[in-house]
């Protein structure tokens, strides 16, 4: 059953009561990353592994994960070519409250430097199993930007 969570702004970011932040390098330039991030919406599903389908709204996206997880999003920030982050509005995920998630670029070495943050909030039995689900979500981020990297890599630019 989908439900509403709490409105957070960009600031939740540094203040959640759960902050798992990664970070890789990558070949591709921030522009191009940015763009794939932030314009090529239905492309999410094409790298980040759990993603089956992402499409755009006027405020924001509709995403659509493996096993049936879905997401109502806004976008919060979207600086090109340094900073793209959302906060989830509506999600069937069970115990979540607040989430939000940033992706800051920058240059690095040719290539880019991707950090992304995953802010949030929930109840007990959420914050319990996220924080030892930190090893897989990282996991998924370095697959994830890994294949984006090899995908703009094949993309003309």
């Amino acid at each position: 059953m989908a439900r509403r969570l709490r409105p957070v702004g960009l600031d939740f970011v540094e203040r959640a009561p759960v902050r798992l932040v990664f970070a890789r390098e990558i070949s591709a330039p921030p522009d191009r990353v940015f763009h794939a991030l932030a314009d090529d919406v239905p492309g999410w599903a094409e790298w980040f592994p759990h993603v089956t389908s992402a499409r755009p709204t006027p405020d924001g996206r509709q995403v659509r994960l493996h096993g049936g997880t879905r997401f109502e999003e806004t976008v919060l920030a979207a600086e090109a070519p340094e900073v793209y982050a959302y906060r989830v509005d509506v999600t069937n995920a069970p115990g979540v409250r607040a989430l939000v998630e940033e992706w800051r670029l920058a240059p690095a070495d040719g290539g880019t430097r991707v950090g992304w943050t995953f802010a949030a909030d929930g109840n007990a039995l959420f914050r319990a199993v996220l924080r030892p689900a930190r090893g897989g979500l990282g996991r998924s981020f370095r697959q994830a930007v890994d294949a984006l990297d090899r995908r703009l890599a094949g993309a003309p630019g």
